[in-house]
């Protein structure tokens, strides 16, 4: 039985070499999705400031827009 009991212990061991090593894979790959969500977010960032800069807009009318007040958005749901 004890020799049992050490192959079940030995298969432990083995199994959670092979979780960490997919846990260190999964780190990895999730540090990446963060990393290209981030360039994601800063290029938007750039291309909505963009957009400000060379509109003939106000900020506060750009605000009312983005926040659902603006009259267009309320014509076009009636």
């Amino acid at each position: 039985m004890d020799r049992r009991s050490i192959s079940i212990d030995e298969k432990i061991k083995k199994q959670k070499e092979v979780v960490s090593l997919a846990k260190d894979k999964y780190e990895v790959a999730l540090n990446e999705l963060n990393v290209l969500v981030k360039k994601k977010q800063d290029l938007q960032g750039k291309e909505l400031l963009n957009a400000f800069v060379n509109s003939d807009k106000s900020l506060d009318e750009i605000l009312a827009f983005m926040g659902g007040k603006h009259e267009d958005n309320i014509k076009k749901c009636d």
